[in-house]
């Protein structure tokens, strides 16, 4: 399988990521056999490039596109940060604790 991750083609070959142990998935994940990997972590193996040098999003858009699954963040998860982040806004902006 070919796909293409920061303007470079890459061919995919499902055994590249056979024997590589799966980091612990913070954020946008991909499924590949039986393991949930980091998307970043399967760029990083798939390209040899470093981490900085792709966007999470390029990754998901190759791995989607090859048919993997990619489940992304828990809802939850996403409404607390988005939650926290508006609180720390509120708070600079000098708005009251009891927004």
């Amino acid at each position: 399988m070919r796909c293409v991750i920061a303007r470079f083609p890459f061919d995919l070959v499902l055994e590249t990521m056979k024997g590589v142990k799966p980091e612990q998935v913070i954020g946008a994940s991909v499924i590949i056999g039986r393991r949930t990997y980091p998307i970043k972590q399967v760029g990083q193996v798939i390209t040899r490039q470093d981490r900085r040098d792709f966007s999470a999003g390029e990754v998901l858009r190759a791995m989607t596109r090859l048919g993997f699954t990619c489940p992304g963040l828990p809802r939850d998860v996403a409404a607390k940060r988005a939650v926290g982040a508006f609180q720390q806004a509120s708070t600079l902006l000098g708005a009251s604790a009891a927004v």
